[in-house]
């Protein structure tokens, strides 16, 4: 371990403690050292979760997202959270327009002072949005099949699952990306949280997918994850899985209950994105992602 990362993770073992068992209970004038940047999309922005914080405001970035909730039981000195509501693997070094303005290549806020990194990319590159809408139009009209299956598997070519695969040396390349920009800085590949119920038929019509489309998103998601985990242990990073411990509160379950909603929102996040309590969830698996390196 070079002397950056073992001053991060010395700071990152103080801020835990200094945080208690959850995220929103830091002390003041706590400890921490060097920059903490926070690259990625939508899941990690957190569009609509109040309040909305930065510039520009198209990128719909939250104050209480999880990078914000990571930082809050940190206390680095410097922190940037640069993510952007529709970014895809191009905009971490290409600039990303947005209502009110371009959001700057991503990568940029990393320099050779970054101690810690933070990602969540990957879901726009295989057209997160499209699949949402394309499923939401198709299944209902066969609530006892699988339309949206269907639509993307004909021929015999499963197109998502050959999106992910298209993506993952996009997902490479960025990881060393940061590793050249930010050499000393410990670095997270954060995963997606459950979204579908991790088991059964999901809840028709309220979450307007068949049975057979759940199964496939399910079977999509969980590919993805997958794809993530494979590119982080290759680029030794560290993959931080959300999936397993948001089991149970994905967008069919009741309010309070939830943590990413559904597409008819009810609580303040955008459709089919995580809640205040989803980006909570995704900061404690930050955080003790951190202070198992820290005990290590």
């Amino acid at each position: 371990m070079n002397a950056r990362r073992a001053a991060f993770v010395v700071a990152a073992t103080i801020g835990l403690a200094l945080s208690g068992a959850g995220v929103s209970h830091a002390e003041p004038g706590g400890a921490g050292t060097g920059e903490y940047v926070a690259l990625g999309d939508s899941y990690v922005a957190g569009p609509l979760i109040p309040a909305p914080t930065g510039q520009p405001v198209g990128c719909l970035r939250s104050d209480h997202n999880y990078p914000s909730l990571v930082q809050a039981g940190l206390r680095s000195p410097r922190f940037r959270d640069v993510s952007c509501g529709g970014a895809t693997t191009k905009d971490m070094t290409a600039p990303q327009q947005v209502t009110g303005g371009v959001n700057p290549p991503q990568l940029d806020a990393l320099s050779a002072r970054t101690t810690l990194v933070t990602l969540g990319i990957g879901g726009n590159d295989i057209g997160f949005g499209d699949i949402v809408t394309d499923c939401g139009t198709r299944s209902p009209t066969q609530p006892l099949g699988a339309a949206c299956r269907d639509h993307y598997t004909q021929g015999g070519h499963d197109q998502l699952a050959e999106r992910i695969a298209k993506t993952a040396p996009k997902v490479a390349a960025v990881l060393q990306a940061i590793d050249k920009r930010a050499p000393g800085a410990k670095v997270l590949l954060v995963g997606y949280p459950t979204i579908l119920p991790d088991s059964g038929p999901g809840c028709f019509p309220v979450v307007p997918f068949s049975a057979g489309d759940v199964a496939y998103l399910r079977a999509t998601e969980k590919s993805l994850n997958a794809m993530l985990a494979r590119q982080a242990g290759r680029a030794g990073v560290e993959f931080v899985d959300t999936y397993a411990s948001s089991v149970g509160h994905d967008i069919c379950q009741l309010p309070g209950t939830k943590w990413v909603e559904g597409l008819v929102p009810t609580s303040p996040a955008a459709p089919v994105h995580p809640n205040a309590l989803g980006m909570r969830n995704s900061a404690n698996r930050v955080l003790s992602a951190l202070h198992a390196s820290a005990g290590s």
